[in-house]
């Protein structure tokens, strides 16, 4: 079952989905909990831009779900709510910002009302496309707080010294985390290139676990990630 609600806490009115896993009510344990972006997108097609990935249907034909919280992205202003840095053509990054106010107002507004696990080994965030850049950029920022990272056929075309970014960062937080890379075949021409490097850099720079998924026919879509979701849970929930 999922709901939604609206916090101006976050600095505008921004509609967060929760979905409680079908335990929820009659169980008193805690849970863990994958914060995602694009909420728009995770759960009723109507509200997507191009299909949804109907999360929710998977996620209650599982035993052990735990709580996923949809962050709505902003619109218009989304590539640069989900973009660390300052860009030329796109103007500024507002995403350093964004994961801030995820970090320190959604989290605890989420721990405080639901039944969650709030340490790192038990927080997740995951994305698609500038999803999924801003979401790898919340492990790499904050490894304190999401100690799983789903980077699901991510925009790095927008930061091409990636790698030099991440070399900045060798915190003790980050050895213990875990990273999950996507990239379809059919999506551009060298975004399975320069998923597969972030993830050899990132394996080899922090000694962590991460994965590397690659669909050879895999577009740059919704109805991919719809397919391609539960794998990515399974791991997470490994």
């Amino acid at each position: 079952m999922y709901t939604s609600m609206y916090l101006t806490e976050l600095g505008v009115k921004r509609r967060i989905w929760v979905y409680l896993p079908r335990s929820y009510s009659y169980s008193e344990k805690r849970y863990p909990v994958l914060y995602m972006q694009d909420g728009q997108n995770l759960f009723n097609p109507k509200e997507s831009f191009s299909g949804a990935w109907e999360i929710d249907q998977f996620l209650d034909s599982q035993e052990d779900a735990g709580i996923v919280i949809g962050i709505d992205n902003g619109g218009s202003k989304r590539i640069n709510e989900y973009n660390p840095n300052n860009h030329d053509e796109y103007g500024e990054g507002l995403g350093r910002e964004y994961l801030r106010r995820v970090v320190t107002i959604l989290k605890p507004f989420i721990d405080e009302r639901f039944r969650t696990l709030p340490g790192p080994e038990d927080t997740a965030i995951a994305g698609s496309s500038m999803g999924g850049l801003i979401s790898f950029y919340g492990g790499l920022f904050h490894p304190e707080t999401f100690g799983a990272i789903g980077v699901l056929s991510p925009s790095f075309w927008l930061v091409p010294d990636l790698e030099s970014d991440i070399l900045k960062f060798d915190k003790p937080t980050h050895h213990s985390q875990r990273y999950y890379f996507y990239a379809g075949g059919r999506e551009s021409d060298d975004l399975v290139e320069r998923v597969s490097h972030v993830h050899s850099v990132v394996q080899s720079h922090f000694q962590c676990e991460s994965k590397l998924h690659i669909r050879e026919k895999g577009l740059h879509s919704e109805i991919t990630w719809n397919k391609i979701f539960p794998g990515f849970y399974r791991w997470l929930m490994e």
